[in-house]
């Protein structure tokens, strides 16, 4: 029942979100469509809400629900960016709005962009964390939490990941490519009157006369 609860839930996601911004921009009905976008967070006070029952009624907590808390988690960390990336998508394709901002490539703006991305994934990993410790509270120590406590240690390996990624970006940037190696830079080509008055003798702008 859980695992169906979260496939529903998901789909009920991207649902809400084609309805919404459909109301928004084909409808030109922006209030509407923002009224159906915050619906969104329902779909996961539902799950939850099912989860503790589930267990409350002496179900044996296994991976089910470890995967709830984890999705609930990822779509609190990474619902409203998905949300914001499909916004500005459809708003330009649809509402004349401008082309979507790419992220950066090089330098320090590619590091604070590594750095937001991992913010997102840390904050669905701690979300789930914490719920997942509930449920281990929840339990109690008598109960077998095997399988919560293995959902708890791959959210912190996915922190730990997203820490090493942004840092490698911090520490080694990505720099922009340069010229190719043994190839000179090209110059700037001189006015056509200064070149002219150094091949023939004459006088270039403002250079004094030479007797």
């Amino acid at each position: 029942m859980i695992v169906t609860l979260i496939v529903l839930c998901e789909v009920g996601f991207w649902v809400l979100l084609a309805v919404g911004l459909g109301l928004r921009y084909v409808a030109r009905k922006p209030r509407a469509g923002a009224a159906v976008l915050l619906c969104e967070p329902l779909l996961e006070v539902v799950l939850l809400v099912v989860t503790a029952v589930d267990l409350k009624n002496g179900a044996q907590p296994d991976w089910k629900h470890g995967l709830a808390a984890v999705y609930i988690g990822f779509t609190v960390g990474l619902g409203p960016s998905t949300i914001a990336w499909v916004d500005a998508r459809i708003a330009h394709r649809f509402a004349g709005g401008p082309p979507p901002v790419r992220p950066p490539k090089y330098g320090r703006d590619r590091a604070v962009h590594e750095w937001r991305v991992a913010a997102r994934w840390i904050l669905a990993s701690a979300v789930a964390l914490v719920l997942l410790q509930a449920a281990v509270w929840y339990v109690g120590p008598d109960g077998g939490t095997g399988s919560l406590r293995m959902w708890q240690q791959r959210m912190l390996w996915l922190t730990g990941i997203n820490l090493v990624i942004a840092a490698s970006y911090t520490l080694f940037p990505k720099r922009r490519p340069g010229p190719e190696p043994g190839r000179e830079p090209e110059r700037e080509p001189e006015p056509a009157r200064e070149r002219t008055g150094e091949r023939t003798g004459e006088r270039g702008p403002g250079r004094p006369e030479v007797r």
